[in-house]
């Protein structure tokens, strides 16, 4: 790739740090991140329920989802502006930050008004005018790589946000679309460590998108520890068999407690340099 095509996110002498609230840092070289919670938000008893479970794990930003982009529109969708008020009420009775997504540009106001981060998702990569639009808020932006982006896409795409007007920006890879079934999606780490090379941005990972079993989430959130990167994004579920969307993929209250017990085992000499 061309480093002279990043104007504003190439990589310099000193790692770029997001700041949220509630004193959490993302990125910056010294932080790993644990953004966690629910695919969807789906009741006002379960988005607090999930709050709970993220900081007693040590997670810092709640996750989760009030417009859903589903494959199938006959799936649920979310609880829209009833989920965002939801969520924020859960976020700050727990003391977390709040990340959550927004599919079009007439949300970008609405969801702006709730959340501390905006979540740009894999579908709406390239979607350059909703890019500009979360860019021009000023606000911190989780930006998703899309299910077929290359490292310098999702780097240009970055860049759309950050000329925009914030360059409070994460890359999260989420897993691309490859040739092989037997997972959702295929994690690609090689790309992240890309990422992160050429890039001065955080960049964590989502295991639960990039392999969707959540058997697998646990070691592969470990191995984004160990490889340098700033963080994970998991999503868990009190009850993931009776979840509405992505059960599959969402880990439990057992497995959430299991990844915060390893990545606490994890030395920091086991940690490569970014």
């Amino acid at each position: 790739m061309d480093l002279d095509k990043l104007k504003i996110a190439r990589r310099g002498p000193e790692r770029c740090e997001v700041c949220l609230p509630h004193g959490v840092t993302v990125g910056g070289g010294a932080n790993f991140t644990l953004f966690a919670g629910p695919c969807s938000v789906e009741s006002e008893a379960q988005i607090q329920e999930t709050a709970a479970l993220v900081a007693a794990a040590g997670g810092r930003v709640l996750r989760g989802g009030a417009f859903k982009p589903r494959t199938s529109p006959y799936s649920f969708r979310g609880l829209g502006g009833e989920g965002l008020a939801l969520m924020r009420q859960a976020a700050d009775d727990h003391s977390l930050a709040m990340v959550t997504e927004v599919l079009h540009i007439g949300q970008v106001d609405l969801v702006a008004q709730y959340t501390d981060m905006l979540q740009v998702g894999s579908r709406n990569m390239q979607n350059f005018e909703l890019l500009e639009a979360v860019g021009g808020t000023g606000m911190p932006v989780l930006l998703k790589r899309g299910l077929a982006a290359t490292v310098e896409e999702t780097l240009m795409a970055a860049e759309y946000i950050a000329l925009a007007g914030s360059e409070q920006i994460v890359l999260c890879e989420r897993g691309i679309r490859t040739f092989e079934p037997s997972s959702r999606n295929t994690l690609d780490l090689n790309s992240a460590l890309r990422l992160q090379a050429l890039s001065c941005l955080p960049v964590i990972v989502d295991p639960s998108h990039g392999t969707g079993r959540r058997e697998m989430v646990v070691p592969m959130a470990l191995a984004t520890r160990v490889l340098g990167l700033d963080g994970v994004m998991v999503e868990i579920h009190p009850q993931p068999d009776q979840a509405f969307s992505d059960g599959a993929q969402s880990l439990d209250p057992a497995r959430l407690d299991e990844l915060a017990q390893k990545l606490a085992l994890i030395p920091p000499e086991a940690v490569a340099e970014a």
